[in-house]
């Protein structure tokens, strides 16, 4: 099994995560390239080989119409630093960004993923709805190439499971236009929870909002490093320096025997199941519902036919989200539907790895490996019409 180990014991950020796998694919000029050609006008990324604590690693920079952004400054995330005379994008139109992206649609879906972890981290902690959540417009892109650049880089490495170390937090105070926050920021504690870390590597924000999103969404367990053998170091630094260690990410590319790692892996994530029982909406409205669940990012929804009382047909709605975006799911299936309560139930699940080839056909083919398995399926859409 090819298995990524991400080594964050002095924190993660995006450019750090960048920084790292890019030393690691096999063709890195043609995935720079690739990076600069995604269709973000005045956004520029480069990749720039230097030094911290006599170690070589990797440097990432996003340029937005010629200016390298702030990479280790947390507010650079929260809209609530920046003055309020800027434009802030919403959710909404960060997912407009994302996609006219010229990337592939899992990469689309995993970048809206992190985002929409971000938003519902943001909400929490300031008391606010996702939709009312902004991001500052500048830092938005720069974030977007972050993530974007990660989920790429993974995209082309492939590996069948990603495992990480627990993060190093930081520690002190970080600023924000609204105050002194403590280390963690609110919204990246939100988005630790249920995750094992560590804090007082420093007095600094080692890690940002946007590392703790993207590794809540594409890491598969927080453990140590299995037995393994090393195929290939990927090592990215951070933008300052530390006064005690080389503020530094590694990104261990390992093939691993599936039994060295089967204790250590969790059940592919955690989620919840949400369900609400519907009688009174017609066919047309309760698929619209369904059809704008998807396109939010729901892991799966689905219809159960049942009779309900007084012997109506009806409907269970069935929606399968990661636990983190439970809030946010449930508040939808209030919003576009009939019903006036939602059951939640909290669970884990079994997922294979998944990525899409094209056959010389040109049908697409929907590839699953993980735990030891292996399958393949043509997408029944191009399959049908040939």
């Amino acid at each position: 099994m090819k298995v990524l180990y991400i080594d964050c014991r002095t924190g993660a950020s995006g450019d750090m995560l960048a920084a790292a796998l890019l030393e690691i694919v096999k063709d890195k000029e043609s995935v720079l390239k690739r990076l600069n050609n995604l269709g973000l006008d005045g956004v520029k990324v480069s990749s720039l080989i230097t030094e911290r604590s006599g170690l070589k690693c990797n440097s990432f920079k996003v340029e937005i119409n010629g200016v390298v952004e702030d990479h280790h400054h947390h507010s650079r995330h929260d809209d609530h630093h920046h003055e309020a005379s800027h434009h802030h994008a919403t959710l909404e139109e960060i997912f407009s960004i994302v996609d006219s992206l010229r990337v592939s649609d899992s990469v689309k879906g995993r970048v809206k993923d992190v985002y929409k972890l971000l938003a519902q981290a943001e909400s929490n902690a300031h008391g606010k709805d996702v939709v009312d959540v902004h991001f500052h417009e500048v830092g938005a892109l720069d974030a977007i190439m972050d993530i974007t650049s990660v989920m790429v880089l993974l995209e082309e490495i492939a590996p069948e499971k990603i495992l990480s170390s627990p993060p190093e937090v930081g520690g002190g105070v970080v600023k924000a236009s609204h105050g002194i926050l403590p280390v963690p920021a609110p919204a990246t504690l939100n988005l630790l929870e249920g995750i094992s870390f560590t804090s007082g590597a420093a007095e600094a924000e080692l890690l940002t909002p946007t590392g703790a999103a993207i590794l809540r969404c594409v890491v598969d367990a927080f453990c140590s490093m299995p037995k393994a053998k090393l195929i290939s170091t990927g090592i990215g630094c951070g933008s300052r320096e530390l006064p005690d260690r080389p503020n530094i990410l590694r990104v261990l590319e390992c093939h691993v025997e599936d039994s060295q790692i089967s204790g250590a892996l969790t059940a592919n994530g955690e989620i919840t199941e949400l369900k609400a029982n519907i009688d009174d909406m017609t066919g047309e409205d309760i698929a619209w519902a369904c059809e704008k669940l998807r396109n939010l990012g729901a892991l799966d929804v689905c219809l159960v036919p049942v009779i309900m009382k007084k012997c109506r047909p009806g409907q269970i709605l069935q929606v399968i989200c990661r636990r983190t975006e439970a809030d946010f799911f449930a508040t939808k299936i209030l919003q576009e539907t009939s019903t006036f309560g939602v059951r939640r139930y909290d669970g884990v699940r079994y997922e294979l790895n998944r990525d899409v080839s094209i056959a010389p056909n040109g049908i697409r083919i929907k590839n699953g490996f993980g735990y030891g398995v292996k399958k393949s399926k043509e997408e029944f859409e191009d399959r049908k019409g040939v």
